[in-house]
């Protein structure tokens, strides 16, 4: 059944299969182990592990502990290494075909690593003889020295798939795609009761508590981030909530980085000023320098370009602000901040590598200006999809009308 009604005037959409979700993501994911010459993955990460199968159990706990993994051979059974007694979480779900428990559960806090790696090898290279059609090449996206020497001990070769993973993600499957609209939608409700919230006296962690408590309630999972900050602290960018009180006349600017419904993630950014009383010309020329760049930037963004031109043709920071800028012009979204991140000019070679944008492709656009020595900074973001003839914006969130100097 689709989760949520259709609409015919939206080009974005709504409505998905979640069936039709996890085998599109499958079939993508295979298609590149094909392309590669993989004869299996195996899935240490939590987002790769749902992109691969819908599967999750306890996220946050298996970010930090690599003792769940996924074996997804380019063909065969995929099978689920589990936690102990907690099969029954995934077991239902169609892409797995079978589980055993994990070979390397709590080995590393009881100092068990050195007893566990050779029983993990050893299982997935039978896998490998098994279903591995003659190839040896074994992806792991994130393991410790240990596992990889285990599986090189069985005559295989081990490499880091991650990239080749993150690639195979770059496109978005209509349902895919339709998860993000839900994401956005649900972060906007969650900015809103920001945004109704903020009166001089409440403090940052308020109101990123305010954010937080509507994500959940709006089905979203977690933030990634606590970029929620006022007045002296929106410069330089990347100061996390605290407990200042913002006061009256200052800006308060916040960037949602939420992993929402369905595991998706929602990336965009506003700055509200705090009344009584009107934003400072200088605000004001702040919020508009930071709207011409994200709109001029938008502008941009058509399937075919390449990553280097955009660098080249993007909106130019003024000297001033050059220093405080933000790192990308653009990234991509899927379940998290993915591929492609694409950097200004000047950093181009040293953090991007070229390619091409595509249809189906999801990215944030980013702006960020503030100048050294100066107390205001504003920080404004926008998430679209690349189209067949350029974009359709995907975040909606209405600008201030005030900073824009709308309001008279």
């Amino acid at each position: 059944m689709p989760s949520a009604p259709t609409s015919n005037t939206d080009p974005i959409p709504q409505a998905f299969d979640p069936k039709r979700l996890r085998a599109g993501r499958l079939a993508r994911l295979r298609q590149m182990m094909v392309e590669q010459d993989y004869a299996a993955v195996v899935l240490f990460d939590p987002n790769n592990q749902r992109y691969a199968t819908g599967s999750r159990n306890m996220f946050g706990y298996f970010l930090r502990n690599s003792t769940r993994y996924i074996y997804v051979p380019a063909q065969g059974p995929i099978i689920l290494f589990e936690y102990p007694g907690s099969e029954h979480v995934s077991i239902w779900l169609e892409t797995i075909d079978e589980h055993r428990v994990s070979k390397v559960v709590w080995s590393s806090v009881n100092g068990r690593d050195d007893l566990s790696s050779d029983p993990f090898g050893q299982e997935i290279a039978d896998l490998v003889r098994q279903h591995g059609n003659g190839s040896t090449k074994v992806g792991l996206d994130r393991a410790s020295v240990n596992l990889v020497r285990s599986l090189e001990a069985q005559g295989l070769n081990a490499v880091d798939c991650m990239q080749d993973t993150l690639h195979c993600r770059r496109i978005k499957t209509p349902e895919e795609i339709a998860c993000l609209a839900q994401s956005v939608a649900g972060t906007e409700a969650a900015v809103y009761e920001v945004e109704q919230a903020i009166k001089p006296g409440i403090t940052e962690n308020e109101l990123f508590a305010v954010l937080y408590g509507n994500v959940i309630r709006q089905g979203g999972e977690f933030i990634e981030t606590r970029l929620l900050n006022s007045g002296p602290r929106t410069n330089p960018w990347f100061n996390e909530a605290s407990e200042r009180p913002i006061r009256p006349g200052e800006l308060v600017a916040l960037d949602t980085d939420t992993i929402g419904c369905h595991g998706y993630y929602c990336d965009f950014s506003r700055t509200f000023h705090v009344g009584p009383g009107r934003p400072t010309a200088y605000q004001k020329e702040l919020y508009r320098m930071s709207y011409d760049q994200i709109h001029h930037n938008m502008d941009l963004l058509r399937p075919g370009m390449s990553y280097r031109e955009l660098a080249e043709r993007a909106w130019k920071i003024p000297d001033r602000f050059y220093d405080r800028r933000y790192p990308s012009i653009i990234h991509g979204v899927g379940l998290h901040g993915e591929t492609p991140l694409v950097a200004h000019q000047g950093d181009f070679n040293k953090y991007s590598k070229d390619g091409i944008l595509e249809p189906g492709m999801v990215v944030s656009v980013e702006s960020y200006i503030g100048e050294v020595d100066a107390d205001d900074g504003v920080k404004l973001e926008e998430q679209v999809v690349i189209t067949e003839t350029g974009i359709a914006k995907m975040s909606r969130y209405p600008y201030s009308e005030e900073l824009l100097d709308r309001v008279f």
